[in-house]
């Protein structure tokens, strides 16, 4: 509170975001915090992008949020890989939240859910003012940069008081910023963190599964494709692509070191070494 000139809540936001974030950890015993390995490598005052300058750091920090398994964000988890819709619309995603909050047996209010999903959509999507006008002195977060999410349109929500609301959408084009070795590393991580003890995932898997590159990233199916038919080359073959007539898979030949993956990102080859 002292070092940085911020309130109690505030320190409890930045704990909170720099976990789920994956730059720091609580350590096993008692309530201390650590800064991980990847937070470490790419924050440090000499670490690969301290200062969020490479727009693949924003993609990265992303994926952690999104692939938590253990404590996985509501909005986050159900959105990225269980909303189907062409449209996201706040009303009836809404409803759905609840549903999937029910479920697993959430008793979260109303007001809890708006707010939670408030803090989805703002994550990637500005902060506007009352005319519609981006405010100069509104703090987006850094996410809003990926555009992963666009306005659609709007549709009339009470005729009686022409209430509108804002029609949203996932951004499902490929997405030439997030790079080959950026795809290799998540990709690698999607394996370890869900299919730790497979040895092949197919295509559909890497493209739709749950917490997958595909569904995180929101890829089409055909650019997936594109990225793993040269996963060989691009990994000097710990990773490689393989394709018959009834099935499509990409094969794990040996282990790699995820902090050696990272590093790859911005060095701008992967191999061994």
């Amino acid at each position: 509170m002292v070092k940085l000139g911020v309130g109690k809540n505030m320190v409890r936001s930045i704990r909170f975001w720099s976990q789920v974030m994956g730059m720091v950890q609580i350590e096993t015993r008692g309530q201390s915090l650590s800064v991980t390995d990847q937070g470490r490598i790419l924050l440090a005052e000499k670490g690969l992008d301290p200062f969020l300058e490479d727009i693949q750091t924003l993609w990265l920090l992303h994926w952690n949020l999104a692939t938590n398994v253990a404590n996985p964000l509501l909005a986050w988890d159900f959105l990225l890989n269980r909303w189907q819709e062409p449209e996201l619309m706040p009303s009836v995603a809404l409803k759905a939240l609840q549903k999937e909050a029910e479920k697993q047996e959430n008793r979260l209010s109303m007001v809890t859910l708006q707010q939670h999903f408030n803090t989805f959509l703002h994550t990637y999507y500005p902060t506007r003012g009352r005319k519609g006008e981006v405010q100069e002195d509104n703090l987006d977060c850094p996410l809003v940069e990926l555009e992963l999410i666009i306005k659609i349109g709007e549709r009339e929500l009470d005729r009686r008081s022409g209430k509108q609301e804002t029609i949203y959408g996932f951004n499902r084009e490929e997405k030439p910023d997030i790079s080959s070795e950026l795809f290799v590393y998540c990709l690698n991580d999607f394996w370890q963190k869900r299919h730790e003890v497979e040895s092949t995932l197919t295509l559909r898997e890497i493209a739709h599964g749950h917490g997958s590159p595909g569904q995180i990233f929101k890829l089409p199916e055909e650019n997936v494709r594109a990225r793993v038919e040269d996963l060989a080359r691009q990994t000097d073959g710990f990773l490689e692509y393989m394709e018959s007539a009834n099935l499509q898979q990409v094969q794990k030949i040996r282990d790699r070191n995820s902090m050696d993956l990272l590093k790859k990102i911005y060095s701008g080859a992967v191999h061994d070494g």
